[in-house]
């Protein structure tokens, strides 16, 4: 599986657009095939941070999801809302087995 961990952090002024603008990515990005999970998270130790947490099928689907258009004028208008250069981790990752814990 592939893990996005994303964040940026917005201009005061333009937060709300930022919070309205992820929160809609976020539920276009869930209906799209071979997405796992995807969240948007407001940092508790600064308030103008959002942490996205992405869980992706294979790598095929996160770069369908790149290359869609919608996808493309998010990453614009939140490198434009953002008070300094966003951040993006992509991870490729296996689940584990914790002792006593039984398989989901």
């Amino acid at each position: 599986m592939i893990l996005v961990l994303g964040s940026l952090v917005a201009q005061e002024a333009l937060f709300a657009k930022a919070l309205a603008l992820s929160q809609e990515h976020v539920a276009r990005s869930r209906a799209e095939p071979g997405c796992i999970s995807h969240a948007v998270h407001r940092d508790v130790e600064n308030p103008l941070r959002l942490v996205f947490v992405e869980e992706w099928q294979d790598q095929e689907a996160l770069v369908a999801h790149f290359k869609l258009p919608a996808s493309r004028a998010f990453a614009k208008a939140m490198a434009e809302i953002s008070s300094q250069p966003p951040s993006m981790s992509v991870l490729h990752a296996s689940p584990v087995q914790l002792p006593g814990k039984s398989a989901a």
